[in-house]
């Protein structure tokens, strides 16, 4: 089956992208808020000198078309002044988020071969000239802060002259080969997503106020950052906020927000309070939902619907690889149909093919080709990899490629896509997408395993990793978890281990991963389980039970160790507050995962 699109060769869409984002950009009045962040705002005036700034800097120290500018910072009004003074300086952008392990960075810094990175400012008083020192990083370091703050006395800065094929950013994804992948997307495929966006559900005049929810280290942020180029204010939610679902429902009022970008695992946090909020007329515009990253599943889907049908909200089901620019498809929330990922963006075209690369018949399951003017380059440094998903288009003649997603789905009789799942072991986990050969990479590393294996599967918090691993020697299981805390980020660590004696088979030899036994209760690791806890103690390890199905609980016990992940953490501190009365910030959990540890903070504040 073959889902068609407005042609992509008409005079609109050529111009579309023909046309950069920062001819866009420069446009907007100059008066308009263009970044919130906090207490800070940045005027698109603002925005414009000093991205300038950057540009003139990065200029000078080579940075043109093609090259790769690293911007290692938290979301805020720093990242996006780097990331459009990479833009104007002629370069792309290679998101790498400060709090990954330092040897996922330096992988990233390396495999990319990124020019230099620009770092976040680390100064308290004014004096710029050490920051970025300190940074963890064996490239050239640039402090944005230390050349924003030199002013804008000069003249402004010329954006580089582009070509819509040249480079927009590099963003990593995990690996099947154990290694992640870097996304090479084009500047024209990005203007093109604007104009998707617009084309879809953006029909109303600039002026909207975007919530900046995601991490530059995944493409739903660039959906997010785009918005500036229209005209729209981007306001970003720093950590403490995105942990908090009531301070997020907070924020939404307090700025208005017109557009909020979210998981469906982070949405269902949220909805909790977005039934508390004022009515509608009190409100204006609703707030639009685009809900994407992970299968909705019916339950959220009918809870969705309700607060749709209610009018305290606008929702939109978005799918797409980051290897086609984002969203590929959308599909409106409501009652009156199951969960779908509604139709192919403009831009776009979408293919439904058997393993034969021939079209499926109505109704039949087919896997999800994507082509046009939004499919990405390829991987960054690997052609053969590239070649592998990146293949010719079979329905044009052109030379052009298409996208193999590895998802499948089938048309239902509306003419809307039902999304049916991976026909490959890709998993999509509380937004993440996560490739287990990479997990059982780093842990088959270690010389004491003989054999490793990782599913999903359903545990007490919900659905989660597991690594299957049979060894050579007794007593690996924290050796494990300490390299995978080592080396992978906290959303691709395992929740539960189990040792086997020897892997399940099929009858050809191969593993047969359907017979991998589901993991038992998560078993406390502490001596003193459940003995002896102080009466805080005693609450929080209530609290830790509750959140994680565990039942006994010791003191030296960790709360990432025993499955907890970030949604879990939130819950925690949900409940400590309703239990204990006492509100302690999310990073607590984080740096205080042990039970004495966290008890001791909480012991002390209350």
């Amino acid at each position: 089956m073959i889902v068609r699109t407005e042609t992509l060769d008409t005079p609109t869409r050529r111009d579309t992208i023909a046309r950069d984002l920062l001819d866009r950009l420069a446009e907007v009045p100059g008066d308009r808020a263009a970044v919130i962040d906090g207490g800070r705002v940045l005027t698109f005036d603002r925005l414009r000198a000093g991205a300038g700034g950057i540009a003139r800097e990065l200029a000078e120290r080579g940075i043109g078309r093609e090259g790769v500018v690293a911007l290692c910072m938290p979301r805020g009004a720093d990242l996006v002044l780097g990331l459009i003074g990479t833009l104007t300086a002629g370069g792309a952008y290679l998101p790498v988020d400060p709090a990954l392990p330092a040897e996922r960075r330096h992988h990233l810094l390396d495999d990319a071969d990124a020019d230099l990175a620009l770092v976040a400012c680390t100064s308290s008083d004014g004096d710029h000239e050490n920051c970025g020192s300190d940074t963890d990083t064996a490239i050239e370091t640039v402090p944005v802060c230390a050349i924003t703050s030199q002013g804008t006395d000069t003249a402004p800065f010329r954006p580089l002259a582009v070509r819509p094929d040249n480079l927009a950013y590099v963003i990593y994804t995990s690996g099947s080969t154990g290694r992640p992948k870097g996304v090479e997307v084009s500047r024209g495929s990005v203007s093109a997503l604007l104009q998707d966006l617009e084309d879809e559900h953006l029909a109303g005049p600039p002026g909207g106020r975007v919530g900046w929810n995601a991490s530059a280290s995944f493409d739903a942020s660039v959906q997010q950052w785009v918005r500036l180029c229209r005209g729209d204010t981007i306001i970003t939610l720093d950590e403490a906020t995105r942990s908090d679902p009531a301070a997020m429902a907070r924020l939404i009022d307090e700025h208005a927000l017109t557009d909020l970008d979210i998981t469906p695992s982070h949405a269902d946090l949220l909805l909790d309070h977005m039934e508390e909020r004022p009515d509608q007329d009190q409100r204006g515009e609703p707030l639009t939902l685009l809900i994407g990253g992970e299968p909705i599943s019916p339950p959220l889907w009918r809870r969705v619907s309700r607060l749709v049908e209610a009018g305290l909200i606008r929702a939109v089901n978005v799918y797409g690889p980051t290897e086609c620019t984002v969203d590929a498809t959308a599909g409106w929330i409501n009652s009156t149909r199951e969960p779908h990922i509604g139709h192919v963006l403009p831009g776009l075209e979408l293919r439904l093919l058997d393993p034969r690369l021939n079209p499926v018949s109505e109704g039949e399951t087919g896997e999800i080709y994507l082509a046009g003017h939004r499919v990405a380059r390829g991987y960054r440094g690997a052609p053969v990899l590239t070649a592998e998903r990146f293949v010719p288009d079979v329905m044009s003649a052109d030379g052009s490629r298409m996208y193999r997603t590895g998802d499948l789905a089938r048309r239902m009789e509306d003419g809307r896509l039902e999304y049916l799942g991976r026909g490959d072991r890709q998993i999509k986990l509380r937004g993440f997408r996560v490739e287990p050969g990479e997990i059982e990479g780093v842990l088959g590393s270690h010389p004491g395993v003989a054999e490793v294996a990782v599913d999903i599967r359903e545990l007490a918090g919900g659905p989660g990793l597991v690594a299957y691993y049979r060894t050579y020697q007794d007593g690996l299981l924290q050796e494990l978890r300490d390299l995978a805390a080592a080396e992978l980020p906290g959303y691709m660590e395992p929740a539960a281990y189990v040792e086997l004696p020897e892997f399940p088979r099929t009858p050809s030899g191969k593993l047969d991963r359907a017979a991998l036994p589901d993991p038992g209760p998560v078993e406390s690791g502490s001596v003193d389980s459940g003995l002896d806890l102080n009466p805080v103690e005693q609450l929080i390890a209530e609290v830790w039970a509750k959140v994680l199905g565990v039942s006994r609980i010791g003191r030296e016990d960790d709360f990432f160790r025993l499955g907890g992940h970030s949604l879990l953490a939130i819950k925690l501190v949900s409940q400590v507050k309703a239990r204990l009365g006492v509100k302690i910030p999310l990073k607590a959990v984080y740096e205080n995962p042990k039970l004495c540890d966290l008890a001791a903070v909480i012991d002390s504040g209350a």
